[in-house]
């Protein structure tokens, strides 16, 4: 539920959006391009501050007011309304998206058996997927009748995810999940509260396990996940908008589109997860980047429907898939132990390397007047990731696969 409402709607929905409000007269095609930059601004916040606040106020409440605000920005966003106040509601529902896509998946790991943890992993990430496929179903259908109607049905379906969310938080057994607390050497730690295991770590200890985390292959994989990040904003932020207007192929077809998005979002995360279970890691991450730079670019070869298709099933397979598999291969070279301050960072990365993307792309658009070249420059930047995780080869420990 924290995906599916963290990225799957707080910002796909948008997606699919974007060329009914061009159409409905709401706002110009640059200002839209603008307003869903704004929600990966929001994303870099979201994910910088959800460590903090979890620090500051129990991670529970936390994720609950994160998902209200969502289902709130959907609200606000149902009627025609200066481009500032969008912008704003679109951004705090990216600030909560980001919350959401680190504090969740988190505490869910946290509280899952180390032998199931590799299972849960990629079943995580389907979320975003089936939040892209409801917005694809929805959208179309209801924008017909009433744009506004679209926004109020996101916003149901939003508050739907808010309250299962909420009640899996409370049968979830936190007193699985380790708390970690520096002290110094021959202190003694006390348990936080009843149930919960808590070890000291001395400064000693300390500055060997992060000696040990920032090896120059965990650095590679970061530098390659930032690059995804930047990469494929094309496809999730342009992609239905330039098939409806600048192919002008329609709405129906642009959302009949982002639907083999969903569906490969849903299915990437468990595809990859099988395949690197058999593979390894590194086989898998670098078929993975690969494939989802072919993908990205396929555009500027071809225009029909298959081609279409093909580009975003697998782009879509590749996006929860491409966290999936870095979450995956950072635990494997980490370990479970600092796997969720690295999981943090690398989203925070991931989030400024896409807000970057965004912003810079909108401009883009802007001056250039098209999309086409934006599929090319994020085609560019795959290669670059790909490149930074073949060379791994050469760093990470032997052992691992």
């Amino acid at each position: 539920m924290a995906t599916l409402s963290g990225v799957g709607l707080s910002r796909f929905a948008y997606t699919a959006l974007l060329p009914q409000v061009v159409h409905a007269g709401w706002f110009t095609g640059e200002q839209a391009a603008y307003i869903g930059a704004a929600n990966l601004l929001g994303y870099l916040v979201g994910a910088l501050a959800a460590a903090p606040l979890a620090d500051r106020w129990p991670a529970k409440r936390v994720l609950l007011a994160a998902w209200l605000v969502v289902t709130v920005s959907f609200l606000a966003e149902c009627v025609a309304q200066p481009m500032s106040v969008f912008f704003f509601w679109r951004c705090a529902a990216g600030v909560a998206g980001g919350v959401l896509m680190v504090l969740g998946p988190s505490l869910a790991m946290a509280a899952t058996p180390v032998a199931r943890r590799a299972t849960l992993g990629p079943m995580m990430f389907c979320g975003i997927g089936f939040g892209a496929l409801i917005s694809a179903s929805l959208v179309p259908a209801l924008a017909s009748l009433s744009l506004s109607a679209a926004w109020l049905a996101l916003a149901a379906v939003c508050g739907l995810a808010t309250w299962v969310g909420w009640r899996a938080l409370q049968r979830l057994d936190e007193a699985v999940a380790p708390v970690v607390v520096a002290g110094g050497e021959g202190s003694k730690g006390e348990s936080a509260s009843a149930g919960q295991t808590v070890s000291v770590i001395t400064p000693h200890l300390q500055a060997a396990a992060m000696a040990s985390t920032w090896t120059l292959a965990v650095v590679l994989l970061l530098l390659a996940y930032m690059t995804d990040g930047f990469g494929f904003v094309p496809h999730t932020v342009f992609w239905a908008d330039y098939l409806a207007r600048e192919l002008n192929l329609g709405t129906g077809y642009a959302s009949a589109q982002w639907a083999f998005f969903g569906l490969g979002a849903i299915v990437g995360p468990l595809t990859l997860g099988l395949a690197a279970s058999r593979w390894g890691w590194w086989r898998v991450g670098v078929a993975a980047f690969a494939l989802k730079a072919l993908a990205i670019g396929l555009p500027l070869w071809g225009a029909s429907a298959a081609v279409h298709a093909v580009s975003g099933l697998l782009v879509g397979a590749l996006s929860p898939g491409m966290s999936a598999v870095v979450s995956g291969y950072l635990m494997q070279l980490i370990g479970p132990a600092q796997h969720k301050r690295m999981w943090g960072l690398s989203t925070a990365g991931f989030s400024l390397t896409q807000a970057a993307s965004g912003a810079l792309m909108a401009w883009l658009y802007t001056q250039l007047g098209a999309y086409r070249p934006l599929f090319a420059i994020g085609c560019a930047a795959l290669w670059l990731g790909c490149a930074m995780v073949v060379a791994m080869r050469w760093c990470r420990p032997a052992r691992l696969a």
